[in-house]
């Protein structure tokens, strides 16, 4: 993979698993049939070491992982701007790999832990929300192959 430039700026790939298991959202980038890059904003979470997100049943995210399954997945974790030393404190981690959707136990599950990271105090109301939308719903998993992570503190 590429190298960091700013190596004195590398973290371990545990810590960078870890911004990225605690990050809100992440940056999902694909590419189309003609080469033209495409970054969408998702909610995901991260279970069993892959990432998980859902969408809708189509769209240009879902055209583009048709055609090409390599992906690219940036977080950025906590930012402090830092304006007397025009720079900023932050930390992110990205994610090199490739996006299959799942299906039966699996996008179950995952749409679990989607509910529990986002809405863990309303659990139950998200399973039932879970079981009358599933139908309409694709799940996606993020195989890691590769990751990595800068920090400036």
């Amino acid at each position: 993979m590429h190298k960091i430039r700013r190596e004195d700026r590398t973290i371990i790939a545990d810590d960078a698993f870890e911004i990225l298991k605690n990050a809100e959202f992440g940056i999902l980038s694909t590419v189309d049939k003609e080469n033209q890059p495409y970054g969408v904003p998702l909610s995901f979470c991260v279970y069993n070491k892959n990432i998980y997100f859902h969408c809708a049943k189509e769209g240009y995210k879902i055209n583009n992982l048709d055609s090409n399954s390599k992906v690219s997945f940036c977080v950025v974790g906590n930012t402090k701007i830092l304006p007397d030393q025009f720079s900023t404190n932050y930390e992110s981690t990205i994610v090199f790999g490739r996006a299959e959707e799942v299906f039966d136990d699996e996008k179950y599950k995952a749409l679990e832990q989607l509910i529990f990271k986002y809405s863990k105090d309303f659990f139950e109301e998200g399973v039932k929300y879970i079981n009358a939308s599933k139908e309409n719903t694709k799940v996606y998993k993020i195989s890691i192959e590769f990751i990595s992570g800068k920090a400036r503190k």
